[in-house]
C-alpha cells in the first residue's frame, strides 16, 4: 500500500458492530473533515484516470456525491447525479437490483447522459457492488461509455469488483 494509501487509512475510523453487530463499518466522515485527507483522497481517486478523456463525473448517492464534485472540478467536467427513487425532480430513468435480502433502486434523469459521453462513476464504498453495477446499466442505457469506476475504499472480502464486469475499476484504499 502507497504511502499516501496508510496515511488516508489511519483517518478512517473503524465503528464496531454497525449497522448491526458483527460488521466493520469504515466511517469515513473522519477523512472528509481532514482537509488534507480529502484533498489527497480525492487526488488518489482521480490519478488512475489521469489520461482519460472524461466529459462527465458521475456520483452515486450520498457520500458519492462528496467526492464526485471535486473530482469533477479538478477534471473541469459536468457532474451527474445517481439518486434513490424519488429524489430527482425530472423524468429519470430507473435501476433496480438485488440485495441479499430483497432489492433496490436507483435512478438518474434521463437527459444526463447524451450517447458517446465518456464518463467515471465515484462512490465512496466498493463493498458487493450491485449498486455501481446498477449506476453502469443506467449510464449504459442512456449510451454513455463508462471509462471507469472510482472507490475512495474497497472491502475486499465482500468481492464486489466481481459485480463490475471488465470495466477498470480503482480504489484508493482496500480492507480485508
Amino acid at each position: 500500500m502507497s504511502t499516501t494509501a496508510e496515511y488516508l487509512k489511519k483517518l478512517i475510523r473503524t465503528v464496531p458492530d454497525f449497522p448491526s453487530p458483527g460488521i466493520l463499518f469504515r466511517d469515513i466522515t473522519t477523512l472528509l473533515k481532514d482537509a488534507d485527507g480529502l484533498r489527497k483522497g480525492v487526488g488518489v481517486m482521480l490519478a488512475p484516470f489521469a489520461g482519460a478523456d472524461l466529459d462527465l463525473i458521475v456520483g452515486i448517492e450520498s457520500r458519492g456525491f462528496i467526492l464526485a464534485a471535486p473530482m469533477a472540478l479538478q477534471r473541469g467536467c459536468g457532474l451527474v447525479l445517481i439518486r434513490k427513487p424519488g429524489k430527482l425532480p425530472a423524468a429519470t430513468v430507473r435501476q433496480e437490483y438485488q440485495l441479499e435480502y430483497g432489492s433496490d433502486a436507483v435512478e438518474i434523469h434521463r437527459d444526463a447522459i447524451s450517447p458517446g459521453q465518456r464518463v467515471l462513476l465515484v462512490d465512496d464504498v466498493l463493498a458487493t457492488g450491485g449498486t455501481m453495477a446498477a449506476a453502469q446499466q443506467l449510464v449504459a442505457g442512456l449510451g454513455g461509455q463508462v471509462e471507469g469506476i472510482s472507490f475512495l475504499v474497497e472491502l475486499l472480502a465482500l468481492k464486489g469488483r466481481q459485480r463490475l464486469g471488465s470495466c477498470r475499476v480503482e480504489s484508493a484504499i482496500q480492507y480485508e
